[in-house]
């Protein structure tokens, strides 16, 4: 999402990547007052430093897109996308609606347009790599 290309992770460095935001997925879905009861590794998708997709299941046994990294932590249930590459479709399409919405209502507010400029900005990353073939072979 990061227009310039950062140096390559070591191991080490995507395992804690991946770690730390494994984590503050838990952590949002707890906010959000949802405890998950297991993530679903192998439908769940990371691309460090800049985004991950994570499945998981809940206690009250919802099944739910988790979306975090260099973009807004969002989450949608598991009807609104059949594997990660759907939801990040679904993500930035949503991330695009949004913004939209906040543009019209904030005309007179700087925050609020940046916040919406930044929104468009990830959606639109987002929708990118999610039509990358490249990262996508081993799935289709």
């Amino acid at each position: 999402m990061v227009e310039q290309q950062p140096e390559a992770m070591t191991e080490e460095q995507v395992s804690a990547w991946v770690r730390e935001h494994f984590q503050a997925a838990n952590k949002y879905l707890a906010e959000q007052g949802i405890i998950s009861d297991q993530i679903l590794s192998k439908d769940s998708r990371y691309l460090a430093p800049y985004v991950a997709v994570w499945k998981f299941n809940t206690q009250d046994k919802k099944t739910l897109w988790v979306i975090n990294g260099d973009v807004p932590t969002d989450v949608i249930g598991e009807k609104a996308a059949k594997d990660a590459r759907d939801a990040m479709r679904y993500f930035a399409l949503r991330w695009q609606m949004q913004a939209e919405g906040v543009l019209q209502q904030a005309k007179n507010d700087p925050e609020k347009q940046r916040y919406a400029h930044y929104l468009v900005n990830r959606a639109e990353n987002l929708y990118q790599l999610s039509t990358s073939k490249d990262l996508w072979q081993q799935q289709d």
